[in-house]
């Protein structure tokens, strides 16, 4: 594992040059106290089972505001919220209050909810949350194994025979799968995709690619093949933040270059995952760093403005000019 870089990435060095506007294609949002209940952030803590581990700093309100104060002037002219790990009985009640949100705000454009698509009851709770207007996937997480050499089967693993049924159902919707697993799971999900061809599926977090040996990067690389060889995959380029290491500018940008080389400029999208990302580096730090690994890439303009803007904007179908709604 590399160690962390010198500079602490909160305060950052001299900027590179911003985009001229950008779609955080990840995020979330949070109104502690509300309707809507966020177990993992009001009930028992548990940092334990968490992928940063310490996360006493997100449990607080996290609205428009404290993301607009978050990106600190970065040019954020749309976003993607995903769904926030609420209780999973108010998930509805998530995407009613979203609506609420970007009915007085321009954030967020487009919305990922929770429907657990393998439950008997997912054809129900698939077309509640697809009447929203802005609701443009689904993100429901495979079961997983906790580590890359242990072996996992059975009901909600990607082994599970209910999945392209559901997943061909999702597409019926028109809406796509928001993919979830660690970089060892990879393989894995690239197999299950061929069973449910018409499905648009937006892997999130480049892989998760949590070991950063060589030999961890190059299993990394070959899951990461494995899905670009599907054409109705795309990745978001974000969440590179570790457990147990500091953040390292260096390595980050080479693994961002290494998902563009592999998915092509028009597949990657920008996206923060903020607030969870700020426990390890401030926005306008991570923006900075981004547009250093699309330097070090040697993207067009056209390719560099289609990671930060354009493939957002094409596949969660946002529509910068259209009047808000909240039903």
């Amino acid at each position: 594992m590399c160690s962390q870089a010198a500079a602490d990435p909160r305060a950052g060095d001299a900027a590179p040059a911003l985009p001229g506007a950008i779609v955080d294609a990840h995020h979330h949002l949070w109104r502690l106290g509300g309707e809507v209940r966020y177990p993992w952030l009001q009930g028992a803590y548990d940092p334990e089972h968490f992928i940063l581990g310490d996360y006493a700093d997100l449990c607080s309100d996290f609205g428009v505001d404290e993301f607009r104060r978050a990106t600190g002037g970065a040019p954020v002219v749309a976003s993607v919220h995903v769904e926030a790990e609420c209780a999973r009985g108010d998930a509805l009640a998530e995407t009613r209050w979203l609506h609420d949100v970007a009915a007085r705000h321009p954030i967020p454009s487009a919305v990922v909810a929770w429907v657990d698509l393998l439950a008997g009851d997912a054809p129900e709770r698939l077309a509640e949350q697809a009447a929203y207007p802005l609701v443009r996937g689904v993100r429901f997480k495979p079961r997983t194994s906790a580590t890359p050499d242990a072996a996992i089967d059975g009901p909600g693993t990607l082994a599970d025979p209910r999945w392209p049924s559901a997943l061909e159902r999702l597409a019926a919707h028109g809406l796509s799968w928001e993919l979830r697993v660690p970089f060892w799971h990879l393989d894995e999900a690239a197999a299950r995709l061929a069973d449910a061809p018409a499905v648009d599926v937006v892997l999130e977090h480049a892989g998760l690619p949590w070991d950063r040996s060589d030999a961890g990067l190059a299993r990394w690389r070959r899951g990461m093949e494995a899905l670009a060889a599907n054409p109705r995959v795309s990745v978001k380029l974000s969440e590179f933040g570790l457990r147990d290491a500091g953040w390292n500018d260096a390595e980050n940008r080479r693994i961002i270059g290494d998902t563009i080389a592999i998915f092509g400029a028009g597949r990657c999208m920008f996206a923060s995952n903020f607030p969870v990302a700020g426990l390890r580096i401030a926005y306008p730090a991570l923006v900075r760093m981004f547009a250093a690994a699309l330097a070090d890439v040697g993207l067009s303009d056209a390719a560099r403005r289609a990671v930060w803007h354009d493939n957002a904007i094409r596949v969660y179908r946002i529509d910068l000019d259209e009047p808000r709604r909240t039903s």
